[in-house]
């Protein structure tokens, strides 16, 4: 039943084209959050048949990830918290989860965006915090691309992958590459975010010869 799905995915996203595309990773960043993993795999797979360009479909995920990311910080960021605590239990965010996260926000806006859209589930919500907290949006626009790019280029190569070595394109093997691709990038985004600290709490702490003078 899946590959049928995705099977018709492949094939809607070719008729669509790059819109397409588009809209399908605007709507897996927004509240009610459409798996990029049947997304941008099926256009890395037409990208290996000739009948896409890599780049183009990979700048389509981008472009409609980020659409879908503005949307949510307009959301957060116009109609405000009143709406969020009583409504963001539906789309499970707990207000006390919510506090947590605009707070950080405030001190940490850029990782937090650039590491959160690497994170499966809080993808998908990782613009709300930066809404309250009145993150700049010209950079939380910058960090979301990036996080997004680096994702996107993973399953549309994943995609390529398997259409340059197989005939179908399998629900299992997408599942099974991606989930291989997300374990390998966490010990990368803990470095990220301890460098990160270290350098912040050096810029932070005042330095010897500051106190003295």
């Amino acid at each position: 039943m899946l590959e049928t799905i995705i099977t018709w995915l492949t094939d809607t996203i070719f008729r669509l084209g790059y819109p397409g595309i588009v809209l399908l990773m605007a709507l897996e960043s927004s509240f009610f959050p459409f798996p990029s993993e049947v997304v941008m795999p099926p256009a890395g797979y037409l990208a290996a048949e000739g009948r896409m360009d890599f780049g183009l479909a990979l700048a389509a995920g981008i472009a409609g990830s980020v659409l879908g990311a503005v949307v949510n910080y307009y959301v957060a960021r116009k109609l405000g918290r009143p709406l969020l605590h009583k409504y963001g239990r539906y789309v499970l965010i707990s207000e006390a989860s919510l506090d947590k996260a605009e707070q950080f926000f405030r001190r940490h806006g850029e990782i937090g965006t650039f590491v959160g859209r690497l994170v499966p589930v809080i993808r998908q919500y990782i613009s709300l915090p930066a809404g309250l907290a009145g993150m700049r949006l010209d950079r939380f626009a910058a960090y979301t691309a990036a996080g997004a790019g680096i994702w996107c280029a993973i399953l549309t190569y994943i995609g390529w992958y398997i259409g340059k070595h197989a005939d179908v394109l399998r629900r299992e093997e997408v599942q099974r590459y991606s989930t291989m691709a997300a374990v390998a990038l966490l010990p990368i985004l803990v470095v990220i975010t301890v460098v990160y600290v270290v350098r912040h709490r050096r810029r932070a702490t005042p330095q010897a010869g500051d106190k003295d003078g």
